[in-house]
C-alpha cells in the first residue's frame, strides 16, 4: 500500500519554452482536481444523518442514533491528524484519491447490506470508518496547495477551495432526494451520494498531479521567484515521520497556539450553528419556520466572507494571516453579542447571517497559517494538527458540553462560553502575530 502512496518521482525538467504555457494549464487542471475532489467527500461525510428519521421508524431511539453519528467526527479529527502525516509522505492524487473512494463504498454498503444497518454497534463502526476515511481529504489538497501555490497567493486560492464545502454540503439533500425518488429506497439516501462520490473519484484522479517535479516542472517559487522566508532547496526534499513530528510540529510555538485557537473558533462555530435552532425556541419563542432561512442563510453566508477573507490576506495584509483572523473574530465577538441580546426575528436572523459571514473566514485562514508555518513537507501534518483540536476540542466540546451549561447556568451561561471563546481565539492568534513581527516564523529549513 505504502509503495502505490508513495510521492510521485521527479521527471526530466521540460524545455523551458513549456514550462510557462504547462504550469498554467496544470495549476487550473489540479486546482480544479481538488476542488471537486473535497466537494466529492461532503458527499458522503454527514449522508447519514438524512436517514435517521427512516431509521427511528425502524425502533431506534434519537439518543441511539446520534452516538452512532458521533463515530464520524471523533474518527475525522484523529485521522486528519494522523493520516495528515502519511499524506505528506504520499502522493496527493493516489492518496485523496483513495479516501474518498473507501468512504463513497462504506455509505454504498451502509445503504445496500441490511447488516450494516443492524444495530448501532455496526453502524458506530462504520460511521467511525467513515470519519477515518474523511480525514483523507483535507490533507492532501494542502500538499497540492503548498506545492503548485505561492505562499502570497493561498488565502486567496484556499478561499475560493474552502467554498468545495459548501458545494457538496448543499448536494446532499437534493441527492438524496432524488435517490430516493429514483429507487424508492430509502436506503438510497446513502447508496446514491457514494455512488456519485465514486463518479466524483475518476475526476479527481483525471485531474490531480502530485508534485510540478513530478510533472517536469521546476519548483513554483523557481517558477514564479516569490520565496518565503528561509527557503531552501531542502524544502523540496521528502520528510520522514520523525522529521515532520519532532523537528517541525512538536516545536513549532505558533503551530500550536494556533490549534488551540482553532478549538476555540470551532467551538464558537459549532456552539452557534448547532444550538441555533434550540435556541431560538427556547430563549426567544419562534418557530422553526420563522428561524429556518436564518439557520440556512449562516451557512452559505460563510462564501462571501471567507472569499473576502483570503483576498485580505493576500492582498492587504501581503500574505499576514493572523490580523485579518483577528478582524474577524471581533466582529464575531460583536455578532454574538447582538445575536444574544436581540429580541426580534428579523435582528435574531441578521445577527445569524454576519456570524456565518466571518465565522467560516477564521476557519479556512487558520488551515492557511499553518501551512505557512512549516516546510512544505510537513504541510499535511500541520494542517491536521489544527483539525484535531478543532474537532475533538471545539466541535465536541460545543455538541456536548454546551448542552449540560446551558441546563446548569441558561443561555447566559453558554453565551458566556462563547464570548469567552472568541475573546481567547483573538489572544492566541494576536500572539502568533506579535512572535511573526519578531522575526518567528514557526521552524523552517
Amino acid at each position: 500500500m505504502m509503495n502505490f502512496l508513495k510521492p510521485a518521482p521527479h521527471k526530466e525538467r521540460m524545455a523551458t519554452e513549456k514550462i510557462a504555457p504547462t504550469y498554467k494549464r496544470l495549476r487550473l487542471q489540479v486546482f480544479m482536481g481538488i476542488f471537486l475532489g473535497y466537494a466529492g467527500y461532503y458527499l458522503t461525510r454527514k449522508v447519514f444523518a438524512l436517514a435517521i428519521p427512516d431509521l427511528i421508524s425502524m425502533g431506534y431511539s434519537r439518543g441511539e442514533l446520534g452516538t452512532a453519528l458521533a463515530g464520524v467526527s471523533i474518527a475525522y479529527g484523529l485521522s486528519k491528524f494522523i493520516m495528515g502525516n502519511v499524506s505528506d509522505r504520499s502522493n496527493a492524487r493516489r492518496f485523496m484519491t483513495l479516501g474518498l473512494v473507501l468512504s463513497a463504498i462504506t455509505m454504498i454498503a451502509m445503504g445496500t447490506i441490511p447488516y450494516f444497518t443492524g444495530s448501532i454497534a455496526i453502524m458506530f463502526v462504520m460511521l467511525l470508518l467513515n470519519g477515518w476515511f474523511q480525514g483523507m481529504g483535507w490533507p492532501p489538497c494542502g500538499r497540492v496547495m503548498v506545492h503548485w501555490f505561492t505562499i502570497h497567493e493561498r488565502g486567496t486560492k484556499m478561499s475560493i477551495w474552502n467554498v468545495a464545502h459548501n458545494v457538496g454540503g448543499g448536494l446532499i439533500g437534493p441527492l438524496a432526494i432524488l435517490g430516493f425518488e429514483l429507487f424508492a429506497d430509502w436506503h438510497a439516501k446513502l447508496y446514491f451520494p457514494g455512488l456519485i462520490a465514486m463518479g466524483v473519484a475518476i475526476i479527481a484522479w483525471l485531474f490531480i498531479r502530485d508534485t510540478p517535479q513530478s510533472c517536469g516542472l521546476p519548483s513554483i517559487e523557481e517558477h514564479t521567484g516569490d520565496y518565503p522566508d528561509n527557503y531552501s532547496e531542502k524544502s523540496e526534499q521528502e520528510l520522514t515521520a520523525k522529521e515532520i513530528f519532532m523537528k517541525y510540529i512538536f516545536k513549532n510555538k505558533l503551530l500550536w497556539a494556533i490549534a488551540f485557537a482553532n478549538a476555540f473558533v470551532y467551538l464558537v462555530r459549532y456552539g452557534v450553528l448547532d444550538w441555533a435552532p434550540t435556541y431560538l425556541d427556547e430563549a426567544k419563542g419562534f418557530s422553526i419556520k420563522e428561524s429556518g432561512w436564518a439557520y440556512f442563510a449562516y451557512e452559505y453566508a460563510g462564501i462571501p466572507g471567507t472569499l473576502v477573507c483570503g483576498w485580505l490576506s493576500d492582498k492587504v495584509f501581503n500574505g499576514k494571516r493572523a490580523p485579518v483572523s483577528i478582524i474577524y473574530m471581533v466582529l464575531v465577538l460583536v455578532s454574538v453579542m447582538f445575536y444574544w441580546t436581540s429580541e426580534s426575528i428579523l435582528a435574531n436572523s441578521l445577527a445569524l447571517v454576519a456570524i456565518g459571514f466571518l465565522i467560516y473566514g477564521p476557519v479556512m485562514l487558520i488551515g492557511v497559517h499553518a501551512l505557512d508555518l512549516v516546510p512544505k513537507k510537513a504541510a499535511g501534518t500541520a494542517a491536521g494538527l489544527t483539525g484535531l483540536f478543532g474537532y475533538l476540542g471545539g466541535a465536541l466540546f460545543a455538541n456536548a458540553a454546551m448542552g449540560f451549561v446551558v441546563d446548569a447556568w441558561g443561555w447566559d451561561g453558554g453565551f458566556a462560553v462563547l464570548i469567552g471563546a472568541c475573546v481567547m481565539s483573538v489572544i492566541l492568534i494576536a500572539y502568533t502575530w506579535i512572535l511573526e513581527n519578531r522575526g518567528h516564523n514557526g521552524i523552517h529549513n
